[in-house]
């Protein structure tokens, strides 16, 4: 297996990815939003990659532009949203493979902080920790009880301690249904 940066011959390969790993109903929603946030300029600049092996897309994920109201202008972040791979590919690392060299990319480009909302028991594996006991907020309230689903990773040393406000995202990701469970 190897991870490359994604480019526009991908698109349907990693639609095709997001359509199988969350199945049925859940799979076109993601594919939709994977659809809407390539191209959503209000998401850039972002950074795509797929896992390959044998010249198919096994994984992708996704990292897109957001802002944290009421932070310093000068904080660079940016949401993991979402992450796929193949069911037959699940559970052999591809995922935490996608998410460590997308971080290692994003740290040297000068990001500060990662987002994400998922599984609390899966993405600490890849250093996230809840972000609400840091001060900050998603675009829409999490319930207390799914509180740590809400996750940040710092790329800059630090930065969890100067940093507080509400997080906003690109237009295709700032709706309601893409917020609750």
């Amino acid at each position: 297996m190897n991870i490359r940066k994604a480019n526009t011959n991908d698109r349907s390969a990693i639609l095709h990815v997001h359509q199988e790993a969350f199945g049925d109903n859940k799979g076109v929603v993601i594919s939709r939003l994977v659809d809407d946030l390539l191209q959503d300029p209000t998401a850039k600049p972002g950074f795509s990659l797929v896992a390959m092996e044998n010249d198919n897309v096994i994984g992708h994920i996704l990292f897109t532009k957001v802002t944290v109201k009421g932070a310093g202008k000068d904080l660079s972040a940016q949401i993991l949203a979402p992450l796929a791979v193949l069911p037959g590919y699940q559970n052999q690392g591809v995922g935490c493979q996608l998410i460590n060299t997308g971080l290692d990319a994003l740290r040297k480009s000068g990001i500060k902080l990662v987002f994400v909302l998922g599984h609390p028991e899966y993405y600490p594996r890849c250093g996230f920790t809840p972000a609400g006991i840091h001060g900050l907020e998603a675009p829409y309230p999490i319930p207390a009880e799914h509180a740590d689903a809400w996750m940040v990773q710092e790329l800059c040393p630090g930065i969890l301690d100067a940093e507080k406000g509400r997080v906003e995202c690109s237009v295709s990701l700032q709706r309601p249904e893409h917020w609750r469970e």
